[in-house]
């Protein structure tokens, strides 16, 4: 337990570095349009790449207020997306006036288990998680 401690930071850091750079693959090198949902997930991935970096570097264990709200609002857009994408009705409510709908996905593992949106949950948590470990050594 006291190696997960010890290099939490750096996993939360790969972690955000990874989904970051999966998400600019996705987009610039597939040409895959992002929806609107997608890019409130990028808008709060991206910047936890520099945090986490300067973090890491520093060995600053208090950076979890900064990442946790971050995170945590990743969470929460990425759980609705989801939703969005898994029950039709939710993903009807509020249709998208602009660009593709946020219920397509292009990205489509093991019958619909695995989308883009649970790939970015799975970032986010994982970052939390991590985060949250970290914190643990400074204590």
């Amino acid at each position: 337990m006291s190696f997960l401690s010890r290099y939490a930071l750096y996993f939360a850091w790969i972690v955000s570095i990874i989904a970051t750079g999966g998400s600019l693959y996705m987009s610039e090198a597939l040409s895959w349009i992002p929806c609107d949902l997608c890019w409130y997930q990028r808008i709060f991935m991206y910047p936890l790449v520099v945090l986490l970096g300067i973090a890491t570097f520093r060995d600053d264990r208090e950076v979890g207020k900064y990442v946790f709200s971050l995170a945590g609002m990743g969470i929460l857009i990425s759980s609705y997306h989801i939703l969005v994408q898994q029950v039709p009705s939710i993903g009807g409510m509020l249709k998208c006036k602009v660009g593709i709908p946020c219920s397509q996905d292009y990205l489509n593992w093991f019958d619909g288990f695995i989308t883009i949106p649970v790939l970015a949950f799975v970032g986010f948590f994982l970052i939390l998680l991590f985060t949250w470990f970290s914190r643990k050594e400074a204590e």
